[in-house]
């Protein structure tokens, strides 16, 4: 187990993501925040992919969002398709500056910008097995729970 640093720190961040990324994803957790939606930033699946959102409902469907940030972010990503095994729905989410269009039809897209975000697509719905869910959905909460517990005790709240 890592040492907590006592240099402060944001353990949802691990610096691979750009600037824009980030924006865009602060973007869509303001979107959805009166939602029913909650949300895991960078969370590794069973396969070892990274993913940049994982959210889940109040009745267990599991959303992967993938951001993409420029033109040259999606057409270099070709992992995207081993993601779907590991939701119930699937989006890519992108901003204005990047042309909509380049993104599949078959998925759904949310356009987000820093303060907020619209679904502009909906995600088509693959029903996760009850056995993967209940796995991805323990998986979700202990990662969450882990994350908690390193900022609590970084913080010094106990």
């Amino acid at each position: 187990m890592p040492l907590i640093s006592d240099t402060s720190m944001d353990f949802t961040v691990d610096h691979r993501q750009s600037e824009r990324a980030m924006v865009i994803r602060t973007g869509i957790l303001r979107g959805f925040e009166e939602s029913d939606w909650v949300f895991v930033p960078e969370v590794t699946l069973a396969n070892g992919r990274r993913v940049d959102l994982i959210a889940l409902n109040s009745k267990g469907i599991i959303r992967i969002i993938e951001i993409k940030s420029s033109i040259a972010d999606f057409k270099s990503d070709d992992k995207w398709h081993e993601y779907r095994d590991f939701c119930d729905e699937f989006y890519f989410a992108s901003h204005p500056e990047v042309p909509g269009e380049i993104f599949p039809e078959t998925e759904g897209f949310i356009l987000a910008d820093g303060h907020g975000c619209e679904i502009l697509r909906e995600g088509q719905v693959h029903k996760l097995a009850g056995p993967t869910r209940k796995a991805l959905t323990l998986h979700i909460a202990r990662v969450a729970s882990q994350r908690l517990k390193r900022f609590t005790l970084h913080q010094g709240v106990i």
